[in-house]
């Protein structure tokens, strides 16, 4: 008897098998993610200080301040990210924050990421650092207490209302696309030779800085995206620079980066897209912006259509898989004579200092206190087998999200910078070298170049 018909048979029964197993695992992991985006006005108040530290407070909104963001449910407890056109968040602010979105959306607080775009036309939150300057006859001065708990009240209940209409997400993809003519590195080398990090976000007018190379960027947009089906329902964006045109004029405002992502918006209203900041410490426009009104238009221009191309690239596939690691790790003070208690505390009680200078010295102590009480930062990385999603803490150098890619060739590292934003200014070794001193913006010690790059391995799953 001629037994090939019947092993030809076997084996097309064995092939539908496993293709309606396919299909079953396909289904189970369709139901087992779900995603659910939220937003909320965030816009500060009239006579409100911006960027923490500018003299200008706020006399007309330009631009509606936003917070965009998703609550993400797996078989784990829920991931939140938020993202908001805030210049900082600090501290205590940093903890209200996390804690309230974590209750709204039934998680813990190492399971939400929170970042600010970093536009300086916007507040920089820091609850202990209010309430010194409270203690000195300051209220208000550093940010407005009632604007923040009740900012923290609506946009909690944004997530929790979210939570109501989620959707499966079966795909995932992945995209970039490089950004011409918008990020250019601060460290320039000046014609007497010297390196330094004088070019600013405005430096385009300074012809030099103008014609100096773009130097040390990562000139790439990057895009996850995800989907029901064929559906795109989000897409989040990341790029490493400084967000400002101009700033300091009174006008609040989302700037040139706003501009494009509220453009992609209104030109896809069907899906969300959400813009985060990536590591841009020492990356500005400046080289290819001079601080004209005409310029913030361009700039979103430039930047618009990088992150159309980016999402347009994308092949989205299954998604298979959504790990959650969090790295909690310390970085050292700024060890300089002129962050001391001592003499931090002298400034900030000294009624004839300039209230600048007062204000500074609020937030050095909020720091201070934030180390010596032990306090970590969360490192978080959202991890999807071969795209992960890592926050980075303050004004991380571009150099640390490049470093990133290094160390995970292969996968699609998406970084985000701004997360807990009390260290300020956070350069890699040769910053130091170059003798980078940060002025008054940076609060860790030099030993962060060591700090930092230990917990990111650790955070990318890297053994």
């Amino acid at each position: 008897m001629n037994s090939k018909p019947y092993k030809t048979i076997l084996y097309c029964i064995a092939i539908i098998w496993v293709s309606m197993i396919g299909a079953f695992a396909r289904t189970v992991h369709a139901e087992q993610y779900r995603l659910s985006t939220f937003s909320a006005d965030v816009t500060i108040p009239l006579g409100h200080r911006c960027m923490g530290l500018l003299r200008t407070k706020s006399q007309k909104i330009v631009d509606p301040l936003r917070v965009y963001g998703f609550v993400l449910h797996s078989s784990d407890k829920p991931i939140v990210l938020a993202a908001f056109d805030w210049c900082e968040i600090r501290n205590g602010a940093y903890d209200a924050l996390r804690d309230a979105f974590a209750k709204a959306a039934g998680t813990e607080r190492q399971r939400v990421i929170v970042t600010a775009l970093h536009q300086h036309d916007a507040p920089v939150v820091d609850r202990e650092a209010q309430l010194l300057l409270d203690s000195v006859g300051l209220s208000n001065e550093l940010h407005n207490t009632a604007f923040l708990d009740d900012t923290i009240e609506r946009v909690s209940q944004a997530v929790r209302d979210s939570l109501d209409h989620s959707q499966p997400i079966s795909h995932i993809g992945y995209g970039m696309a490089k950004v011409e003519k918008v990020a250019s590195s601060r460290r320039v080398r000046e014609a007497d030779g010297r390196i330094t990090h004088n070019r600013g976000s405005s430096g385009g007018g300074n012809k030099h800085y103008a014609a100096a190379p773009d130097g040390d960027i990562d000139p790439f947009v990057r895009t996850i995206a995800f989907y029901n089906g064929n559906q795109p329902v989000l897409a989040i964006h990341s790029y490493a620079t400084h967000p400002m045109s101009y700033y300091g004029r009174g006008g609040v405002t989302w700037d040139f980066v706003g501009i494009a992502r509220e453009r992609l918006r209104r030109e896809q209203r069907d899906i969300e897209h959400i813009y985060l900041s990536g590591c841009s410490g020492d990356v500005t426009a400046g080289k290819y912006n001079d601080g004209s009104p005409d310029n913030r238009q361009i700039l979103a221009d430039r930047l618009y259509t990088g992150m159309k191309k980016s999402f347009d690239s994308i092949k989205p596939q299954p998604l298979t898989q959504i790990d959650f690691r969090s790295i909690p790790f310390h970085l050292e003070y700024n060890q300089k004579p002129e962050y001391k208690r001592a003499i931090l505390t002298e400034q900030l009680e000294n009624k004839n200092l300039d209230i600048i200078k007062r204000i500074a010295a609020a937030m050095s102590l909020s720091s201070l206190n934030r180390v010596e009480q032990k306090h970590p930062i969360d490192m978080a990385c959202i991890d999807f087998g071969h795209g992960k999603v890592v926050l980075f803490p303050g004004e991380t150098f571009v150099g640390y999200q490049l470093m990133a890619q290094q160390l995970l060739p292969d996968n699609f590292v998406f970084s985000i910078g701004f997360g807990e934003s009390w260290p300020g200014y956070i350069p890699m070794k040769r910053d130091y070298a170059d003798g980078f001193n940060g002025h008054s913006w940076s609060w860790v010690s030099e030993k962060a170049t060591d700090q930092l790059p230990a917990a990111l391995k650790k955070a990318l799953g890297i053994k």
